[in-house]
């Protein structure tokens, strides 16, 4: 396959690491101000010679193959302001990062146009969305860790994963998060993790498989989101899962081989309570989660469906 120009937004980092994975350019829209998704190659992970800035005052000057939306502004703003005539024709891909917010299933989605293939990162997520006469294609998520670990869990609690807990509510779990952590050790990290018990802060994303690694299991209060990807890499790492059995949880979670997921919070926290007492237990559902996390969410799948959809829709 041809190497090709794909023009794409910094929306998500660590989705943004593992797309860039694949073997084209990629071009990062960036404003002087970096304002939000247009930050450019921002961030500390290594992003590769591959990966370059697209100044907004360049855009239109530049040579595109293929663009990726990956925001519902992207589309609806960006795409109209700062993209010519011509580049809005080029063939187009639109990623749909979350469930929907406002109805569960009978949300349309924004992105409204059979020329656009919508990527969805999870077969939840595309049964939900009501995508119209838009084509869709789910890829699942692939994750290559940015700082390889190997589970040790020597610390016997569990870890969390949520940015901005405190203030995203219950659709994140913060009261499923308070209520277990009233009742089982548990540290929470991310982006504004010390306005809640267990708090650590954020952690940089090289230390983070290292930290994962040293705790006994990995805690997901999330009720309605994607498979997040912090959970993926902690699955990489072999850390055995707790999470609701909520949306695409719900098939990737096999109580007693990898981990264990339910709608009621007393098992979760009865298994967590075990877990932090047989270290012998949670390394043995934590090797069923690793190899959940090579066989589903292998990086050399990833990248394969990536280049068989950017080859379906750039010929």
């Amino acid at each position: 396959m041809r190497r090709l120009r794909i023009l794409t937004w910094h929306v998500h980092g660590n989705y943004l690491y593992n797309l860039a994975q694949i073997p084209h350019e990629l071009y990062l829209v960036r404003d002087a101000e970096g304002s939000p998704h247009r930050t450019g190659r921002s961030g500390s992970l290594p992003w590769g010679e591959h990966v370059h800035d697209a100044p907004v005052e360049a855009l239109q000057r530049m040579d595109f193959d293929v663009v990726v939306y990956q925001s519902r502004r992207a589309w609806e703003v960006d795409r109209l302001e700062l993209l010519s005539e011509a580049q809005r024709r080029l063939p187009r891909i639109v990623i749909e990062h979350d469930p929907p917010q406002q109805h569960p299933s009978d949300t349309r989605h924004w992105c409204d146009d059979p020329g656009a293939l919508l990527v969805q990162v999870t077969p939840f997520n595309a049964l939900m969305w009501d995508a119209g006469a838009t084509p869709v294609r789910v890829i699942e998520h692939g994750v290559r860790l940015v700082a390889p670990a190997v589970y040790e869990g020597d610390q016997a609690r569990g870890i969390v994963v949520v940015n901005h807990l405190a203030k995203r509510g219950r659709r994140l779990g913060r009261d499923v998060y308070e209520r277990c952590a009233e009742q089982v050790p548990l540290t929470l990290v991310g982006m504004g993790s010390t306005a809640l018990p267990g708090g650590a802060g954020e952690v940089d994303q090289h230390r983070l498989p290292g930290l994962m690694a040293r705790h006994r299991w990995f805690f997901n209060p999330i009720r309605w989101t994607s498979m997040g990807l912090a959970v993926v890499e902690a699955m990489t790492v072999g850390l055995p899962i707790v999470a609701l059995a909520t949306t695409e949880m719900a098939t990737v979670i096999r109580n007693g081989e990898n981990g264990w997921a339910d709608t009621r919070l007393e098992p979760l926290v009865e298994v967590m309570r075990e877990l932090a007492r047989d270290p012998v237990l949670a390394r043995r559902w934590g090797e069923g989660a690793r190899r959940t996390a090579a066989e589903r969410f292998g990086i050399e799948r990833f990248v394969a469906d990536w280049n068989a959809a950017l080859r379906d829709v750039a010929g």
